[in-house]
């Protein structure tokens, strides 16, 4: 088939056919061009009577395929179609049952050939599936994820902990096989209030750190994180049982009231918040019926804020002295003993007393501008979200985490767990995928054994969470970002399902080292995958463009080159199949 060069464009030969037939079925195929001490493989692109098209891609020195062509064939060099011996080297090792391959699919190309990559270069690294709405994405991550656990082989992923955060609800049934596996289990959490079999997410309040907060809360500016910050210590103070506490507690209400007394309002006003702030927050040593004692009488604190004829409160100083005795401890300084366990509730009255210790009641600007802080704490207690924060219990973190991969009361790693945030609004979904996400990162940082414990998140319909959003302006850094740039090291890997490439956090999609992108029809999507390697050619674009359904051009870190691969469809699938109008109009 294959005669002379007949000359050199960029990556492409042009060489003789020999046939003169124009047989376009050759188009995909891998030719190699020998030379004394290494192969030169090529990929046909084009097929015309008088010429064939390669396009350089790599070269194979002692049986090894490197990416990349140092230099071109020489010109009486003869190509010819690649052997089997050498394919392997490109799609991947054949033995797919091995645990060290993971299996994709079957190359449309080469008939009987799988394609194939090494488990850890694929895994191991952040990824990405990419295509348009019936494209093929979730019957490719479904199948993807059933390579891995349903297999026959007799080394099983026992100590994987992959969380799949399921939009839609669509892979909620589809891995139920894997309890048949001995020593794998698939948990399943729902957001659904009212369920059956499944759990429901929840997450204990007194985990939610200040960037959680603010991210629930829907903080706009870093100027209300020292409030949030605030009210979490107060709760803190106001929930525990150290003796130290009380001591505590008297300290930040003298100082709060005492700031209120300064503040130059009028006698009235003042009063009136002392009292107010008193009548909620007190202890048994200090509140409004506290005993001023002097020579001759005693009087309630109460009594010593009533003002005179001549419009004075008429105890001031017996009051300021009184508060001054309270003042006795530094809280950011002394640490109290013993677990904390709190509310939202609890943290909404931290969250007020706050409001009021940052001088709220002295500053309108400061008060409107965090007392929507508030506002959004209040409605989500008084909404059934409040539920997905209720822990009865005391856990640790770590505990918690490792709880969440642990299947039913045998204390068995549950390998995969499936979130079905369907039952959410989106905003709300979007917070507790960053706070559990921001979870898991800082568990496996935390580890001393680095990677010890590998964390797999999986974001389906990923462009909806992992945005260029406000979070680095407010809290200073996206976690999805965060873990993309830093995660790996620590063993906390993410993939990204998404059919809107360009509207994905761009630092985000940037980390991501291996690559599934189904058909894609949107420009922007195509230029963005265009620019994420420089093995995706024009000729590849027009491919993606083309693909069948369940077929996608795999790319990255794990593969040789871009491989073509038609994924088998996952068993039990997962419900995302396309509407069928003559069905449903017709039955």
């Amino acid at each position: 088939m294959f005669g002379k060069i007949l000359g050199f464009e960029n990556s492409n030969i042009f060489v003789e056919n020999n046939k003169g037939v124009a047989d376009t079925n050759y188009i995909g195929y891998h030719v190699v061009f020998p030379e004394p001490d290494h192969k030169i493989v090529g990929e046909i692109i084009g097929i015309g009577e008088k010429q064939v098209t390669i396009m350089l891609i790599g070269e194979i020195i002692n049986g090894k395929f490197s990416n990349g062509v140092l230099k071109k064939p020489s010109m009486n060099s003869v190509a010819r179609i690649i052997f089997k011996s050498e394919l392997e080297s490109i799609l991947g090792n054949q033995n797919y049952l091995d645990h060290a391959n993971l299996l994709f699919g079957t190359s449309p190309i080469y008939k009987d050939y799988v394609i194939t990559s090494s488990l850890n270069n694929f895994f191991a690294n952040h990824f990405a599936i990419i295509g348009n709405t019936g494209s093929g994405k979730s019957c490719g991550l479904a199948r993807l994820i059933q390579n891995v656990f349903f297999t026959s082989s007799n080394e099983l992923p026992k100590n994987a902990h992959v969380c799949l955060f399921d939009v839609y609800g669509e892979y909620y049934n589809t891995f139920d096989e894997m309890d048949k596996f001995p020593g794998l289990h698939f948990k399943k959490y729902t957001t659904q209030q009212e369920f059956g079999s499944s759990q429901l997410l929840t997450i204990p309040a007194y985990f939610l750190g200040v960037d959680d907060l603010a991210i629930l809360l829907g903080a706009t500016e870093p100027t209300q994180l020292p409030v949030l910050a605030k009210a979490i210590d107060l709760v803190k103070i106001f929930k525990s049982h150290d003796p130290k506490a009380e001591e505590h507690k008297n300290d930040i209400i003298a100082k709060c009231v005492l700031d209120i007394l300064s503040s130059g309002k009028s006698s009235t006003q003042l009063r009136d918040q002392v009292v107010s702030v008193l009548s909620s927050y007190n202890t048994e040593t200090l509140n409004l019926n506290s005993l001023i004692r002097q020579p001759g009488y005693d009087r309630t604190l109460r009594q010593c804020l009533n003002i005179d004829d001549q419009g004075k409160i008429n105890s001031m100083n017996l009051v300021i002295d009184f508060l001054q005795k309270h003042i006795r401890v530094d809280i950011d300084k002394v640490e109290l003993q013993g677990d904390v366990t709190y509310t939202l509730s609890d943290l909404y009255y931290a969250l007020e007393f706050a409001l009021i210790n940052e001088g709220a009641l002295t500053s309108e600007t400061v008060f409107d501008r965090n007392n929507v802080l508030k506002s959004r704490l209040q409605s989500i207690i008084n909404s059934s979200k409040v539920n997905y924060f209720a822990f009865d219990d005391y856990i640790s973190k770590p505990e918690f985490v490792e709880k969440f991969f642990t299947a039913g009361e045998g204390g068995e790693t549950a390998q995969l767990v499936d979130i079905n945030l369907s039952f959410i609004e989106d905003r709300f979904a979007k917070c507790l995928t960053k706070i559990f996400s921001k979870l898991f990162f800082e568990y496996t940082t935390e580890l001393e054994d680095r990677g010890s414990y590998s964390i797999h998140i999986i974001l389906e319909e990923a462009h909806r969470y992992v945005q260029n959003d406000s979070d680095i302006s407010v809290i200073g850094y996206n976690i999805f970002d965060r873990i993309t740039k830093e995660g790996r090291k620590y063993g906390t890997i993410i993939g990204f399902i998404t059919q809107r490439p360009n509207e994905l956090s761009k630092t985000a999609l940037s980390q991501c080292s291996n690559f599934v992108v189904f058909r894609l029809f949107y420009p922007e999507d195509l230029n963005i995958v265009r620019g994420i390697s420089s093995n995706v050619t024009d000729e590849t674009i027009e491919k993606i463009k083309t693909l069948h359904p369940g077929m996608g051009l795999v790319f990255g870190t794990a593969f040789k080159v871009p491989l073509l691969v038609s994924f088998p469809l996952p068993n039990p699938m997962p419900i995302s199949t396309s509407l069928r109008i003559d069905e449903v109009w017709y039955n």
